[in-house]
Parts: C-alpha cells; sequence; structure tokens
C-alpha cells in the first residue's frame, strides 16, 4: 500500500468538524457551504447541520453536543433572536466549547461592545464583510480554539480520572495489606483488580511452583482462587498458560486488548500470575494505575511469602512437639494432625473466620502438652487408673496450661487455653476447673469433641478401635453432658469429611 493511500486512509477515519448554520436566509447556508466545502483543518473536513430559527438552533445543540462552531444570526423569529440563542447556549446549556460568530445584516440591532462582552461572542461580523478570505480566517481560528479548549479539558479529566484511579489503588492496596494468608491474599487480588477496572468476566491468580530451566519444559502451576469458572476445575487451558508463559518469560506484566496478566515476583524468586480476561479493551489509564498496583501488590506478596514461611515453620515445630508427646503416650500415629485438620474444618463449619480456624489448627496439637511431665507408669498403663493415679492424670492440663500460658503469641496462647479447658465437660463435671457451657472457650470445646472422636475410631494402649457406628452413639449419648450438643451435631453431619480426615492421616 502506497503511502498517500495510507494517508489518505488515516484521514478519512477522523471526524469532522461540525459546523452549525444559524440563520432564516437559505442563501446564507448555501454561500457559506459553497466556499468552505474544500475547507480542512487538522486534515478534518467539515460537517454542516442547518437552522433556520433560534428554537431549532436549540433543538440541534441540544440533542449534538460536539458542535465545533455556530454561525448565528441575530435578527431572525425576533430581534434578538441569536443574542438569546447564545445567552441559552452558555448559560442554561452551559456549554463554553463551541465557539460562536455572530453575524448580522443588521449592526444596528447588536452593538459590537455590548454583544461580545455580555454574550460571550467569539466573533463578530457583519454579513457583508464576510468574503471567502476572512470566512476562511474567522473558521480556522474558531476551530484551533475549539480544539484548543476540548484538549485543556481532556487533560484535566484525564489528570482528575488519574488521581482517582491513584486513590482507588491506594484503596485496594491497603485492603491487600489486610490479608493474612495466601488464599484471602489471592481472593483479595482479583476483586481488588476488577474493582479497579470495574469489570468482571474470567479471572484467576496462580502461583508458579517451579519455573523450568529449559525452554521446552512446562510450568508447574497452583491455582490459588478463581472468578467467572469452575470452582473444582484445577487445569489451566491452552490459551491462559501461553498468557502465563509470556509474562513469565518477559518477567513483566502484560496488557493485550482485554486480557492483563499481572506478574508479582519476591527477591526470593517466588512469582504470582494474574490472569484477567475482561468485557473491553483495557485504558492507557488503566494500564499505569494496574502497573502501580502491581508494584504495590508485589511487596505484600513477598511479606506475605515470609510471613507464611514463618508460620509454617512455627507450625511444623508444633507438630513435631505434638508428635514426641504422642508417641512417649503411645498415642496412634498422626493424631495431632489429625485433632488439627479436624478442628480447622468444624471451626469453618461452625462459622467461624479464617483466621480463628487457623489459629485451632497451628495451636490445637499442644493440647496434651502437659503429658510431658506424667511418670510412664501411668502414662502407658494398659488398665484403668486407679484413683491417686487418675488425680496425677489430671495434672497434665494445668501442666500444659503453665507450660505454654506465658507467651503473648496468639498460637501459644490459644494452646494454652486448649490446653487448660480441653478436659472440662458441657455440664461443668470435667477438670481442672469445673467449667460450664460457654464458660469453656469454643476451642476448648471443639478440641474436647474431635479429640474424643480421635481416641474412639483409634486404637490406644489400654483399648482398640471402636465401630463407627458405636462411636456415633456414644457421641450422641454425651449432648449437652459431656461434649456441647451443637458441635457434636456439626461433625455428626460431616462424619464424611472427619472419616475422609482420619484415612488421609491413617498412619
Amino acid at each position: 500500500m502506497s503511502l498517500s493511500l495510507l494517508r489518505d486512509l488515516e484521514e478519512e477515519s477522523l471526524p469532522p468538524w461540525k459546523i452549525l448554520i444559524v440563520d432564516d436566509e437559505p442563501d446564507i447556508h448555501q454561500v457559506t457551504k459553497m466556499v468552505l466545502k474544500r475547507f480542512k483543518f487538522d486534515n478534518r473536513p467539515l460537517e454542516f447541520h442547518d437552522a433556520f430559527s433560534g428554537e431549532e438552533a436549540k433543538e440541534q445543540l441540544s440533542n449534538t453536543s460536539d458542535f465545533a462552531l455556530v454561525f448565528l444570526d441575530v435578527v431572525m423569529e425576533t430581534d434578538d433572536a441569536g443574542l438569546e440563542v447564545a445567552r441559552w447556549m452558555r448559560q442554561e446549556l452551559d456549554n463554553h466549547r463551541t465557539r460562536i460568530v455572530l453575524r448580522t445584516g443588521q449592526p444596528g440591532q447588536a452593538p459590537e461592545h455590548k454583544v461580545i462582552t455580555e454574550y460571550d461572542i467569539n466573533d463578530y461580523r457583519e454579513k457583508t464583510e464576510l468574503d471567502s478570505k476572512k470566512l476562511f480566517s474567522t473558521v480556522y481560528t474558531s476551530l484551533r480554539s475549539y480544539r484548543d479548549i476540548i484538549n485543556v479539558e481532556e487533560a484535566r479529566q484525564q489528570e482528575e480520572s488519574y488521581r482517582h484511579g491513584l486513590e482507588r489503588v491506594i484503596q485496594s492496596t491497603s485492603e491487600i495489606f489486610k490479608q493474612s494468608t495466601l488464599t484471602s491474599f489471592s481472593s483479595g487480588v482479583l476483586q481488588q483488580v476488577l474493582s479497579l477496572l470495574r469489570m468482571n468476566d474470567q479471572s484467576m491468580l496462580v502461583r508458579v511452583k517451579g519455573i523450568a530451566t529449559l525452554q521446552d519444559e512446562k510450568n508447574d502451576y497452583q491455582i490459588l482462587a478463581q472468578i467467572g469458572a469452575d470452582d473444582t476445575e484445577e487445569a489451566i487451558d491452552e490459551e491462559i498458560q501461553r498468557f502465563l508463559e509470556r509474562a513469565l518469560k518477559e518477567k513483566k506484566s502484560i496488557i493485550e486488548d482485554d486480557i492483563f496478566v499481572g506478574y508479582f515476583s519476591t527477591k526470593s524468586g517466588a512469582i504470582s500470575l494474574l490472569y484477567l480476561k475482561g468485557a473491553r479493551k483495557i485504558t492507557d489509564l488503566e494500564c499505569q494505575l494496574l502497573n502501580i498496583f502491581s508494584s504495590s501488590v508485589s511487596m505484600s506478596f513477598e511479606n506475605l511469602l515470609l510471613n507464611k514461611e514463618i508460620i509454617d515453620t512455627q507450625g511444623e515445630l508444633i507438630y513435631r512437639l505434638g508428635d514426641v508427646v504422642e508417641s512417649r503416650s503411645q498415642e496412634a500415629g498422626n493424631h495431632v494432625r489429625r485433632i488439627a485438620n479436624l478442628g480447622y474444618h468444624l471451626c469453618k463449619l461452625l462459622g467461624c473466620s479464617e483466621e480463628r480456624a487457623q489459629l485451632i489448627k497451628q495451636s490445637s496439637p499442644m493440647h496434651d502438652i502437659g503429658k510431658i511431665a506424667t511418670p510412664d507408669a501411668i502414662l502407658l498403663k494398659p488398665g484403668k487408673l486407679d484413683p491417686e493415679e487418675w488425680e496425677i492424670m489430671k495434672e497434665h492440663s494445668e501442666i500444659g496450661y503453665n507450660i505454654l500460658s506465658g507467651s503473648k503469641r496468639p498460637i501459644l496462647q490459644t494452646a494454652a487455653i486448649i490446653a487448660h479447658q480441653h478436659h472440662e465437660k458441657y455440664d461443668g463435671t470435667g477438670y481442672p476447673q469445673g467449667l460450664k457451657g460457654e464458660e469453656i472457650s469454643l476451642e476448648a470445646r471443639i478440641i474436647a469433641v474431635v479429640d474424643v472422636f480421635d481416641a474412639l475410631t483409634h486404637a490406644r494402649c489400654y483399648k482398640p478401635a471402636w465401630p463407627i457406628e458405636d462411636v456415633i452413639t456414644l457421641l450422641r449419648d454425651s449432648r449437652g453432658t459431656h461434649l456441647d450438643p451443637l458441635i457434636v451435631d456439626t461433625l455428626l453431619n460431616n462424619i464424611d469429611l472427619a472419616l475422609a480426615i482420619n484415612e488421609q492421616y491413617s498412619h
């Protein structure tokens, strides 16, 4: 394609400047169009519209907001019809962009100085003096003024939009900083990006579990959160994967038509990718906002991963410590893991927050930490304990509390309460304090139910595992006496979940 043809096509695609001719003399319309028919400004032609009275002019101006110039006759259906249109445009229609060139065949009807100052007129001409040269000059200066006004307004609007956009970014980022788990962080990022863009379609946030060192190897992705897709679907389709791999290769966020791929990396090498497909093309302003948001979120992501590493390490140490205590008392393998996971799910099923459920999961493995001080002769006795031995055994609740209660860490504080209270009974007949009902912490009431369930469904040194039917019967019989009835019902209504956890941690 030749350059000249390409230039012609580009010019044809530019919208014309709209000119409104307001005059009750048809000849004026015809002459004006004839003189200006080949006129162009900034490679854009003119598009003429006609009104033959002040009322027709008002109607057209009301329906079309982008007239660049109005040629306005003064005397039409009344001696000041044109002046009334000018006043109405500026004051009632609040249109200060469109340029007004007042034309009159009776200059005495509207003195020039008064008209220009009082009616916000841009030029004032007698019809007899508007020859082709002066008409060209008038149109040129008027369109240049209109163009400059529009450019200034657009720049101001863009600046205002950018300011509001930055406010939304700051607000969105502050919401992300509140998230304390990787799952809530991931969901939060999706929601905030959709809010920033005011759009909602298919989107997902994935974490790259391993970056391939060879070009032909596949990256291993873990879906952390998704919107607009089947929540059970774990596979990433080829189109999405192609964009993810491109972002990985280029090591930056990608914006292409209606697709945004956010690239969030940390100094330690961890990477998260956000894929978002919208219903419209993302604007340049939104691109800037997304890049700012991505930079802020990357810092949050790094802090979250560092915090997660600390929590995971802390949790692993707690599990190991719990394993030591349970192995000393010859409990079934993985007892503390079953307690932790079932306690977490029951807490969620009871309507508690993710943070509270995680706290139970992290702290419950230490519920029997006090048994570390119980003599082997009592702890490992295969038969029934005598009254004196039983009193020594019961001391492990107080001992566990004393070991853990000095810490100011939420996990150890919760662990201290669970260790102290998980042998309390709902009717007040438990130990060591004889607490009753909701005087017992929710965490301890949950672990009490979970501990009984796990003890009955697994063999101990003093008994074999019970059949599940017998376990269910005992739990029902213990409602309102030993155990919290609501928690028992929640467990029994989700017995398949409890058995699945038993199966998962069977050894």
